[in-house]
């Protein structure tokens, strides 16, 4: 396999294909966590997790290049947007057939460098507990934790949050 990391649009339907298959992901994992909690809790964490377009910065898909075409199969995703004045990695998907080949680290890799590229000092992210590969991949990539920041505080108060200095 051939690894090829290319910026596209928010809405590239590949992109929007594998954010899909997130949101399943992450339902089945926290999903019975959450079940029968108030309405207005689940659309206040809801708020809180929504990315709005205008506040992606980029959004990177690992592609296999194996064929050396302009194509490719799209093998991973990732966002990095604006949060307020912070820089914050979104929404970084690989799914099962594509783990433990590398294509997380790529896609964590090319985040960062976008981001240095723009003026970051450094990157910030939340994940969770039910995420544990999440959690190993991002330490390896240098990644430290920090307290949950907002808006994920009144809604995912045991978050894992974690930065990365540039």
């Amino acid at each position: 396999m051939t690894l090829r990391i290319e910026e596209v649009p928010v809405d590239d339907p590949r992109a929007v294909s594998l954010r899909s298959l997130l949101d399943a992901e992450l339902q089945s994992r926290y999903g019975p966590l959450v079940a029968g909690e108030p309405a207005e809790i689940t659309a206040a964490r809801d708020a809180a997790l929504a990315v709005h377009p205008g506040d992606v910065v980029a959004t990177l898909l690992a592609l296999d290049d194996s064929d050396g075409g302009d194509g490719g199969e799209a093998l991973g995703h990732v966002m990095l947007r604006r949060l307020r004045e912070e820089w914050e990695l979104k929404r970084l998907i690989v799914p099962p057939e594509g783990r433990r080949r590398g294509i997380g680290r790529a896609l964590t890799d090319a985040v960062l460098q976008r981001a240095r590229a723009g003026g970051a000092r450094r990157v910030i992210l939340q994940t969770g507990a039910p995420q544990p590969e999440s959690v190993r991949l991002y330490a390896a990539a240098g990644f430290t934790p920090i307290p949950v920041y907002e808006p994920y505080v009144a809604t995912m108060s045991e978050s894992l949050c974690f930065e990365r200095m540039l």
